[in-house]
């Protein structure tokens, strides 16, 4: 197994800690709020209010569970259009309050049933990916395992973005690339080193901010060491981003986004012959 699946494998562990453990470990005070005041409360997205060090923040988060059925309770972590709405609704809270807004992303992708279609899946992740660029209070998202396409970017619109050591984010699985690229799923491991989708790699690329380290033993057997780790980045960069003024913590959110659409060429090999893709100017490869 490649050194990229094998982040893989752990960011997707059952037994690995979720939003609500995270929460849990690193504030206080937590009190959640629920709905999007348009249609119903989506489980597969925790959010409320909390303190952090004295500080009051809005803490958002995309759920997953243990057990079958905790997963069934949040949808497996795939949020239908309702659970993107309550995201926004918080953070235009936060925003009225110049709360600093915390999310965790840890979620394969946005539900893509009919329901959530009919509803308007799409148009939510949009609307969120536009009034996140503009929200004017500062905004850290954190992700803690996978970072799956569009149901991931719609909670990391941000002025920082923090990866654990054995998290992930990419546009789709291994899986659906070596499907739809070489038409071979047995070429998983070699699709996941090709997307460099892991944290050292997408550090090096400039898509993430910093990497917060994992215990040796595994993450479900020691939260507390990456959230120790989670709390002093926090404490730091929340007084950071508070001081800066909002026109200047806007531009820089701008400027942060605006340099992933510069491109350059670059060519895979499929079965049928050489096949040119984009990569983002920053992949070094």
């Amino acid at each position: 197994m490649s050194d990229a699946m094998k982040s893989v494998a752990i960011a997707r562990m059952i037994e690995r800690p979720n939003t609500r453990q995270f929460i849990d470990g690193i504030f206080e005070d937590f009190m959640e709020l629920h709905g999007d005041r348009l249609f119903a409360d989506d489980g597969a997205v925790v959010g409320g209010i909390a303190f952090f060090q004295g500080i009051p923040v809005t803490v958002i988060g995309i759920q997953k569970g243990h057990t079958l059925e905790e997963n069934m309770s949040c949808n497996f972590g795939s949020p239908n259009p309702e659970g993107y709405r309550k995201a926004l609704r918080l953070m235009k809270q936060a925003e009225k309050f110049r709360r600093p807004v915390i999310t965790f992303v840890n979620t394969a992708g946005a539900f893509c049933g009919i329901g959530a279609e009919e509803r308007g899946q799409g148009e939510a992740i949009a609307r969120n990916l536009m009034e996140m660029s503009r929200l004017k209070t500062p905004i850290i998202s954190i992700f803690t395992g996978e970072g799956g396409s569009g149901g991931a970017l719609a909670l990391a619109v941000a002025d920082e973005v923090w990866m654990l050591e054995h998290g992930m984010y990419s546009v789709l699985s291994p899986e659906g690339f070596a499907s739809i690229l070489w038409r071979d799923t047995s070429r998983v491991a070699e699709a996941a080193e090709l997307m460099k989708m892991t944290s050292g790699h997408l550090l090096k690329n400039g898509v993430i901010d910093r990497i917060i380290p994992e215990p040796e033993e595994g993450l479900e057997k020691n939260l507390e060491f990456t959230t120790d780790k989670i709390k002093e980045a926090l404490k730091i960069k929340i007084k950071e981003l508070l001081d800066t003024p909002v026109e200047k913590l806007l531009e820089k959110r701008y400027q942060r986004f605006r340099k992933f659409g510069e491109w350059k060429e670059t060519v895979v090999e499929t079965d049928e012959g050489a096949e040119i893709g984009a990569s983002s100017k920053n992949d070094n490869s």
